[in-house]
């Protein structure tokens, strides 16, 4: 039931993946309480690793730009704008 891997090595794709099916196993309640405990903390890790991902990849978007060229620019993260 519950995943056992690194979650910070998961991509976005595979954690929400994951996260979405302990939800639908912690749902059906068949699980028993201590099984359903650890699925819903690793449940709460992947959300955070969701949430961090999400995070990054906004960061990422919100610094492409377009140059005086019309060609899209990218520019450091830690770069002030």
């Amino acid at each position: 039931m519950v995943g056992s891997g690194a979650i910070e090595n998961l991509s976005f794709e595979a954690a929400l993946q994951e996260l979405e099916s302990i939800v639908r196993d912690l749902e059906t309640g068949k699980a028993g309480l201590e099984d359903s405990i650890k699925a819903y903390e690793r449940g709460i890790a992947l959300r955070k690793h969701c949430e961090t991902r999400l995070r990054e990849a906004q960061e990422k978007v919100e610094k492409i730009g377009i140059g005086a060229d019309g060609a899209p620019r990218t520019s450091p993260l830690d770069e002030e704008t």
